[in-house]
This record gives structure tokens, sequence and C-alpha cells, in this order.
């Protein structure tokens, strides 16, 4: 009997990677989405889409829509793909939910997510973490009068709410904010897939065009202190799934970790497509790497491109991207997504323009875990 994979969300690139892996590994591939319309729904490589309520707004009904679903159709696989594993964690959890969740549990997929307990958990496996504190506290003003410092909300993504310092500047922070020692230097990214504390494969990246804080073109990089840090990480947690880390270089090449996603992130596209879904499985002990290790997500770069007209080198920049370089999502056997995506993505699209943010942080909007988004103990799942 063919088995079952349920992706719980749909919008994405890098669900529509997995999607199509395992879909040529055999698998029949479900994907469970708040919004109508989405990449997935145009892909030839998804046999089912399913609507579900937003889990931002309204946590107890996704989950119970999710679990509802996950009975009916017999699907043997949870595979979470962004922000939404905050709430899909708790899936483990519940009595009706019988499959197994590609995730960690959902106390360390908090810890990790949280950018103030992720650097204590950090710190407690001798990694490097910029100096971090709670922002209504002494510690926090040592750091702000000794050297530039950022403040950032503790729960937030794609880089949302980030303030930067220079010494003794005047700031504001509360208890639900950090203040963090800023690293002045490059920025890199990773992704990793892991089984049981051991490394499958991670990828390295840096961003090489960027719409506000959120890379839209991106190369694959060397680097072992990264790859070292990434896999003690693994190690001392024992993590299985997904999990990304952002980095900051300092002038001796020094990385430091200032933040965890504890999901994929655009690193997932230098994955060899065939070799995720057996890995995954455990039927492969390591993931190889695509031959491209420069990609763009295209129709990003367009509006880059469109809001960079007249700026010598940044319209030049963006149009060497889109000219030069390959899309992360188009695939001659599935044309349909990258084709259609600025139909079935503008209700996004839209949403990026009114408020003048990122296409990537108003692609999140209703799916992203805030400090007072309902726990596991709210929702009586507590184990």
């Amino acid at each position: 009997m063919t088995k079952k994979v349920l992706f719980t969300l749909g919008r994405l690139p890098k669900g529509l990677d997995l999607a199509r892996s395992f879909k040529r590994f055999g698998w029949q591939v479900h994907v469970a989405e708040p919004s109508r319309d989405h990449l997935a729904r145009a892909s030839n490589h998804v046999d089912r889409v399913h609507h579900v309520p937003p889990p931002a707004t309204e946590p107890e009904a996704y989950l119970d829509a999710l679990a509802a679903l996950i009975a009916r159709e017999t699907i043997d696989l949870v595979i979470p793909v962004s922000e939404e594993i905050m709430f899909v964690s708790l899936l483990s959890l519940r009595d009706d939910v019988s499959c197994p969740v590609l995730s960690m549990p959902d106390t360390m997929i908090h810890r990790a997510h949280d950018k103030l307990t992720f650097t204590t958990l950090a710190r407690e496996l001798d990694l490097a973490v910029p100096e971090t504190a709670r922002g209504n506290t002494n510690a926090a003003k040592r750091i702000a009068e000794t050297g530039p410092f950022i403040v950032k909300p503790r729960h937030s993504c794609a880089g949302h709410g980030v303030q930067v310092f220079a010494e003794s500047e005047a700031y504001s922070a509360g208890a639900q904010d950090l203040v963090q020692r800023r690293i002045i230097g490059r920025e890199l990214s990773t992704c990793s897939l892991a089984q049981k504390g051991r490394v499958m494969a991670t990828s390295i990246y840096r961003g090489t065009l960027m719409s506000g804080s959120v890379a839209v073109g991106f190369e694959r990089i060397e680097h072992p202190r990264i790859e070292k840090w990434v896999r003690r990480f693994i190690e001392g947690t024992r993590w299985t799934g997904f999990v990304s880390f952002d980095f900051l270089e300092d002038a001796q090449g020094t990385p430091y970790a200032i933040e965890c996603n504890p999901r994929t992130t655009s690193g997932l596209h230098f994955f060899e497509l065939d070799d995720l879904a057996p890995a995954i499985l455990g039927e492969r002990e390591t993931v190889r790497f695509r031959r491209d290790t420069r990609l763009i997500q295209f129709w990003s770069c367009m509006e880059e491109l469109q809001k960079s007209f007249g700026i010598g080198p940044r319209f030049q920049e963006a149009l060497a991207h889109i000219l030069r370089l390959r899309d992360v999502t188009w695939r001659w056997d599935d044309p349909l997504p990258l084709l259609t995506m600025p139909w079935m993505a503008r209700g996004i699209i839209a949403a990026a323009r009114r408020e003048r943010v990122p296409f990537g942080i108003a692609a999140t909007r209703d799916l992203v875990w805030t400090e007072g988004a309902l726990t596991a103990h709210d929702l009586g799942l507590e184990g």
C-alpha cells in the first residue's frame, strides 16, 4: 500500500522541494494550508491539498483540523515546513494522533526558537554566542554600556523588530525583548537535517541579494568552523529533524550563532532533491548537494529589480541575479508552481506591498508563534 506524507505548509518553495522528493520516492503527498491558493496547489507532485485554520490566530482549531485530517487520510508521517512547527510539534502529545511527526519535542522546539533561551542552551554546550540578556535587566544595561548592541524580540522571524544601537545609546526594551552584544562581520546561515543527534547534511550559505533582512539570492559556501559548531549542537541535543542557524563571523573568523530556527530555511534548496525523502526515512546515511552553488527566488528578485529601477548598482545586481542564476522552484517536469506563483501568492504579495515589509515576513504572519500564543499547557497537551 502506498504510504502518505502530510506537509503542514504549501506556500513556500522549500515545502515544494520536500513534496517533490517524497513523490519521486513513491509516496502520496498531502499538503495542509491556511491559504486557499498556494504554491503546492499548482504542483503535479502534490496529490491532495487541504484547507486548515491559521495556527497563529486559531491554534486549537488548527491542531484539531490536522488531527482529523491525519485520521481521515490515514497519514503515515507529518513533516512541518516552516514557522508552523511551533504548533505542529504539539501533535505528538495528542492521544488522537498516532503517526510520527518529524520534529523534536515541543519543549526543545520552543527553547531553541526563543532567542534568549537558545543562547543559554548554546553556552551549556560550550558553543559561541554573543553576550545576551533579557531586555529589562541590569545585565542588559551592562551590555549596552560596553559596546555596540542590538535589541530584538525574543520571538520573531525574518529579522523583524531588530534595532541596532551604538555603545551607550539610549534604548527601550521590555521583558519580551533581549539585548545582545553586536557582532560586526559577515552574516551566514545554515540548514541541517539530523537523525537522533547525527548530522545527515548541513548547507552553509550567504545571502547575495536581499529583500530587507530576507535573502532572495543565495550562495552555498564551505565553512569548517560553522560546520563543527552545528555538529556539536546537534550531537549535544540529540536533534532529529531540520534545524537552522544564523551566524555572524567576527574579524578573527570566529562564528557566533545569533539565533536558531528549529525548522527548514532556504538552505534546503542546496540539497539533492532525490536524497531528501530517503534520508528522512532512514534509507540514506547522507544527503548530497545539488550541482548549483548559487540560486535565486525569481519573483522576489523581480520585485527587487522593480524597486531598484533607476538605482544603477542595485538595479544591475538584481538584473545579474535574474539573468544568470537558477530559480529554486523551477523544474521542467513541474513547471506550473513557478509560472503561477504571482497569482497563487497574490494575497501575500499585496500584504507585503501594503505593509511595506519583505515577502518573507508577509508570508508567515498567520503562522508565527509569539509569547502570547497558547502553549501545550494551555491546550491541555502536557505529557
